[in-house]
């Protein structure tokens, strides 16, 4: 019979068997014969910076909500101020104003033309 401070699973011996013929070190002493002590909570977490990947998810942008040129601000002004226009129309026309100046850079002559044309021309 093992004593007391002897490993359960190999019984001492340090190394377990298995029915082919092969043995290895016990899994539960590491080879020392002697009962693993048993500390109770093992914390496992990664709280390391090294241990976490970056992510591969694209940052979030944050969606402008006013034109950033001073032609754009003027202009998106002036269709708010607009006593011609629904809010949804409003709200439609600042939101291609802001496509412009995305893909233009800037509010063109031609671009601010049109745009007037539609506020002064939208029923009430």
């Amino acid at each position: 019979m093992p004593d007391e401070a002897s490993c359960g699973t190999c019984g001492g011996d340090r190394r377990i068997g298995n029915a082919f013929g092969l043995t290895a070190t016990c899994p539960s002493c590491h080879g020392t014969g002697r009962r693993s002590e048993s500390t109770g909570f093992h914390d496992v977490t990664k709280t390391k910076a090294s241990h976490h990947a970056p992510t591969n998810r694209a940052p979030v942008v944050v969606k402008t909500q006013w034109p950033v040129t001073s032609d754009g601000g003027r202009l998106a002004t002036e269709v708010k101020g607009s006593s011609r226009c629904t809010e949804a129309a409003k709200a439609k026309l600042i939101q291609d104003i802001i496509d412009h100046e995305g893909t233009h850079g800037v509010c063109t002559k031609t671009f601010m033309k049109k745009v007037r044309q539609q506020v002064s021309t939208r029923p009430a």
